[in-house]
């Protein structure tokens, strides 16, 4: 074990055991944030002004009728998840 894992390791003993279920979901979703699930460039949020960016134009197209199927839909975050 690395003399960081060993001070990772310490420092979550020394915390409340209610707060390890807590602590288990951040590294899971720290996890999940780093995966490269290889999902389409312009899928993946870069920072939180593409997320508004790719927001709007969602509303945008929503607005003009341009939509896409919801069957569709699951079927391509299946097939990214397959991966």
């Amino acid at each position: 074990m690395s003399e960081r894992q060993r001070e990772l390791y310490n420092t979550i003993l020394e915390l409340p055991e209610d707060l390890y279920d807590k602590i288990m979901d951040y590294i899971e979703y720290l996890k999940f944030s780093t995966e490269d699930m290889g999902a389409p460039e312009e899928l993946i949020i870069k920072d939180k002004e593409d997320l508004i960016k790719k927001l709007s134009e969602g509303i945008e197209d929503t607005e003009k009728g341009n939509l896409i199927d919801f069957e569709d839909v699951f079927s391509e975050v299946g097939k990214i998840l397959a991966k």
